[in-house]
């Protein structure tokens, strides 16, 4: 009976010990696709921001041949607008950037909360692993069987007989 408690206490512990590890992995796990995500992220912005800057080199080009066509020359309110148009696009660029960057703090957050908990759930593993062995080797003790010292070796009613001086038994 004392051995399948002890088999039973020893599951006990190593489950908890396991179930937290396999939670610390699966956190990471989630954190290091967290930190794919916010690279991604950065990877499609810096694209984003190329094909904006493009798009913007495209419009500018047209808008000094429809000036030159004109007849009218690059100076003054052209000159103006296209700079307007330049300003505009930088500030395009920038809250590109700036959303970008704002998702990419938000999923290396993520990262980092999924790494916290995994490390949380890690320790409380440990203790959940210790309470299932305190409270496994409780069970196993029993003070009724256990062995005193300076007791009688006789039963309770010998030791009794004894004390009485075994006026009981002549």
């Amino acid at each position: 009976m004392c051995t399948l408690a002890l088999i039973g206490t020893a599951l006990s512990v190593g489950g908890a010990l396991v179930e937290g590890q396999q939670s610390k992995q699966m956190a990471d796990y989630q954190a290091k696709a967290y930190g794919q995500q916010a690279q991604a992220e950065a990877q499609s912005s810096a694209f984003e921001q190329t094909q904006e800057r493009h798009k913007q080199d495209l419009l500018l080009g047209q808008a000094r041949a429809q000036a030159g066509a004109s007849g009218v020359g690059i100076s003054g309110s052209p000159t103006e607008v296209l700079a307007a148009n330049a300003r505009q696009g930088q500030l395009d660029l920038d809250a590109i950037r700036y959303s970008s960057q704002l998702r990419q703090n938000n999923l290396n957050s993520q990262a980092a909360l999924s790494r916290f908990s995994g490390k949380q759930a890690a320790t409380a593993s440990i203790f959940n692993a210790g309470s299932a062995l305190v409270g496994g080797l409780s069970k196993i003790y029993d003070p009724t069987k256990a062995v005193s010292l300076g007791g009688s070796a006789f039963s309770p009613r010998a030791s009794a007989a004894i004390a009485r001086g075994y006026s009981g038994l002549y």
